[in-house]
């Protein structure tokens, strides 16, 4: 990625943060100066200069810029580390209001018969990580987790499944002896065994075939599977609950071929 490409993803990202465009386009000009009047900040960014007085306001309300009131008057960024920490800041807590706004919002029910079992898809890899984590911490009698890609044995995959309490069973299955050795390793209270699907293995699979990345199970009721899309790595999934039944079997058959007998408590 060459400079401007990176100087446009930052102005891009900032924006999904929040700021104006006129206002991302001026922090990312100032991180390139060590300062500078509004003139040289309109002839590097091509904010029209009656435009950097606002932006410059905006940022400097959001702590992002300082101003040294000289003539002219001269801007400069804060410090990359205490900027981003602010925008962390800041992000975090527009989070918080979001989820305190509707955590007590009251559910419509415009249905009176909600169906037992249900499935749902959604996308993009944190979205189904955090869903992957949410019900990992609500498993309450057994676990069953098998990997098919590597990047998805995360930290915080890592730290969630080593916090799942001694009464539930965590059986993890893995792609390779490698991946199997690694999950033992980060995960010392699984039991861990080598998939038996030949389909998840990658090199029975094309290049341009959609590689399976998660399969888990929980509770004998609760299934996710994602798939990982072969041109832009987008994990996609689907996810139910309220498979109690023979469906449930079956996958779960599927998913723990490989793993011994004598060692699936649930056998």
């Amino acid at each position: 990625m060459d400079t401007n490409q990176k100087l446009e993803d930052a102005v891009e990202v900032l924006q999904q943060l929040g700021l104006k465009e006129y206002e991302a386009r001026c922090f990312v000009g100032l991180s390139r100066l060590r300062s500078g009047t509004a003139k040289q900040l309109s002839e590097m960014t091509e904010v029209p200069r009656t435009r950097v007085y606002d932006a410059i306001r905006m940022l400097e309300a959001q702590g992002l810029v300082e101003i040294q009131h000289s003539s002219p008057q001269q801007f400069r960024a804060v410090p990359l580390e205490e900027a981003t920490e602010t925008l962390r800041d800041q992000y975090e807590a527009r989070v918080e209001r979001l989820h305190d706004a509707l955590d007590t919002v009251e559910i419509v029910d415009t249905d009176d018969e909600s169906p037992v079992q249900q499935v749902w898809a959604m996308t993009g890899r944190d979205a189904i990580e955090n869903r992957t984590n949410d019900l990992v911490e609500e498993a309450t009698d057994e676990i069953v987790l098998v990997l098919g890609d590597e990047s998805l044995l995360t930290a915080d995959l890592i730290d969630t499944l080593n916090e799942v309490g001694n009464g539930v069973d965590l059986l993890i299955g893995a792609l390779t002896e490698t991946l199997q050795d690694r999950i033992q390793a980060a995960v010392p209270d699984a039991t861990t065994f080598i998939s038996g699907l030949e389909w998840l293995h990658g090199e029975n699979a094309t290049e341009d075939e959609t590689a399976i990345g998660r399969l888990l199970l929980i509770d004998r009721s609760t299934i996710l599977v994602s798939s990982i899309m072969p041109e832009t790595k987008e994990e996609q999934a689907i996810f139910g609950e309220g498979f109690e039944n023979g469906l449930v079997v079956i996958a779960r058959r599927l998913m723990a071929q490989g793993l011994l007998t004598v060692r699936d408590p649930k056998q």
